[in-house]
């Protein structure tokens, strides 16, 4: 594949696309029902208001467990990757974009959503698949033949994210961190289009993340940016009555652990599929039947 800007642009600056969500919860004051005789109080006023503290503290801490297990997950997984040998990471790179380039899925997908890898942070490399997207993008949601890339914007530290169309990349410039992301507006001064406000629905997501298991489940960097923008973006295909795009993720080797060592709340999103060097490894019932492996 012949080398392009964005492979140069990307050797030189980075990219971080991805705070666990604060769980706000209400008692009634007990006291409200002692305004009157004490003889009318209910008597169940208290008991169950203390129920509901002790449900609600529990709950608490079972989500404090959970986001600890996952921080001590992080840690480990993050220290493999650092430890991984260079060369091998180069090897599996190419061999998972590969896959995705020549897969089936890949090729018929009009509209997709993919992030833009990180050297320092130890992402899967996407600059091929972004090279070849780009070498020929769609202008408009019609264009057949070619298609059409959203990436990811961060706009600020409470898991905001935006998926805004890309067809260059002269789109793309380095944010305060150093990272690649589009510019809130094209070199004409127009804005990019952003992908909630399209008009077709979105095919395919090409994911990141840190960790991931073949039953779905997905260990991200702890930001809760993807989660919140994946079930955001669900919610607007399901009001449209949309058909769901496939989420595949793309997974070093050594980020495949074990069933059930992932820990998961109700906020995590679950992918369809996962590539690594070795294949695709379909999850749920829909990718089984739109990738026909």
């Amino acid at each position: 594949m012949r080398p392009t800007g964005l492979s140069r642009k990307m050797k030189q600056l980075g990219v971080l696309i991805t705070q666990p969500c604060n769980i706000v919860t209400t008692t009634t004051n007990p006291l409200c029902f002692l305004s009157g005789p004490t003889s009318h109080a209910p008597r169940y006023s208290l008991n169950f208001t203390t129920t509901m503290a002790n449900n609600n503290n529990e709950e608490q801490d079972r989500l404090n467990a959970l986001f600890k297990q996952k921080q001590l997950l992080r840690s480990r997984v993050r220290k493999k990757l650092k430890n991984m040998d260079p060369t091998l990471r180069s090897q599996e790179d190419n061999a998972i974009q590969s896959i995705v380039l020549e897969s089936p899925w890949f090729k018929s997908s009009q509209r997709l959503c993919a992030y833009i890898s990180c050297s320092s942070l130890r992402e899967v490399d996407t600059s091929k698949l972004l090279s070849e997207i780009l070498q020929n993008p769609a202008q408009d949601d019609h264009t057949k033949m070619s298609k059409m890339l959203y990436v990811p914007r961060v706009e600020d530290k409470n898991s905001h994210m935006r998926m805004l169309n890309i067809s260059s990349i002269d789109d793309l410039i380095a944010n305060s961190m150093n990272i690649l992301e589009p510019a809130s507006v094209d070199g004409d001064g127009n804005e990019h289009k952003n992908v909630m406000q399209a008009n077709e629905p979105v095919d395919l997501f090409l994911l990141p993340g840190l960790a991931f298991d073949r039953s779905g489940r997905r260990l991200g960097r702890g930001g809760g940016y993807y989660d919140t923008f994946l079930k955001n973006y669900q919610e607007l295909v399901k009001a449209r009555d949309w058909k769901q795009p496939l989420l595949v993720a793309l997974s070093y080797s050594l980020q495949i652990l074990d069933e059930g060592v992932i820990p998961v709340t109700a906020n995590d999103v679950p992918v369809d599929a996962l590539v690594s060097p070795a294949g695709v490894i379909p999850i749920s019932p829909d990718a089984l039947d739109r990738m026909k492996l």
